[in-house]
């Protein structure tokens, strides 16, 4: 979920250059990774969850588009700001999509999936701190007069179309480079303008795990972990369809660099 890396990768203490696949083995670097996508969760569900807190707060001063908007312009800025370091998941749903997919190393998935609920949740305490618990505290529930197998449907066809957008991206059949992030900001916007009024539009379970826990309310919270995690493989399964094994540019995206 990151811009495509170039083939020079930093330089070493004696002023040799590293490649990419050297860093992503460095384990000094791995630090850094874990630190990106603490920060990068963090600020997206500051944001994510932050939009419907300051609404209710504020008496409806974020309207509705604004609040589908931020959260895609929040992950388009954290591609281009930390994709090179830990490939910007930000997502728990990404990570598992990335292993599955063969670009990620299982054995760093439990590392970033720690990180990303750390963040969240740091997220939620925030905003629980700053404003209470208002407006939900941004939870994402299935929304008036939809049922729970509607919402489930919605989160998975939602993260489907996501995680198809960032592994396409990735890829060196369509190597578009920079333009991953305008292409994932843009989807996550496009999403939560029209599907949140159903499910939230959540896509992600570090955004909605933790609003949930801060709150004390688990009741639908099993919607917004089956649904991208099957949503995310559905997702595997096109891209292989569509562009078979998987490719250098896409374990470069999914590891990061960790400059």
């Amino acid at each position: 979920m990151k811009p495509s890396a170039k083939s020079d990768g930093p330089a070493d203490p004696r002023g040799h250059a590293v490649q990419p696949e050297e860093a992503f083995l460095d384990q000094s670097r791995e630090w850094r990774r874990i630190f990106a996508e603490i920060w990068g969760t963090f600020l997206l569900v500051l944001v994510a969850a932050g939009s419907t807190v300051v609404d209710a707060y504020s008496g409806g001063k974020v309207t509705e588009p604004i609040a589908a908007i931020a959260p895609g312009l929040m992950v388009m800025s954290m591609i281009y700001f930390m994709g090179s370091v830990s490939g910007a998941h930000v997502n728990p749903a990404v990570t598992f999509a990335f292993a599955v997919r063969g670009n990620f190393p299982w054995r760093r998935v439990p590392g970033y999936l720690i990180a990303q609920f750390l963040g969240g949740l740091a997220a939620a305490f925030l905003l629980r701190e700053m404003f209470g618990i208002v407006g939900e505290l941004g939870a994402t529930t299935p929304h008036q007069h939809v049922s729970s197998v509607q919402a489930l449907l919605m989160e998975v066809l939602l993260t489907a179309g996501l995680v198809n957008t960032i592994l396409g991206t990735a890829s060196g059949a369509r190597n578009i480079g920079t333009n991953a992030g305008i292409a994932v900001g843009a989807y996550i916007a496009l999403a939560g303008m029209w599907a949140a009024p159903i499910s939230g539009a959540s896509m992600n379970l570090a955004r909605s795990v933790a609003p949930d826990v801060v709150r004390g309310d688990l009741c639908t919270t099993w919607i917004y972990i089956v649904g991208p995690l099957a949503g995310a493989l559905i997702a595997v399964g096109f891209e292989w369809i569509l562009k078979g094994p998987p490719t250098r540019e896409g374990t470069l995206a999914a590891q990061g660099e960790g400059k």
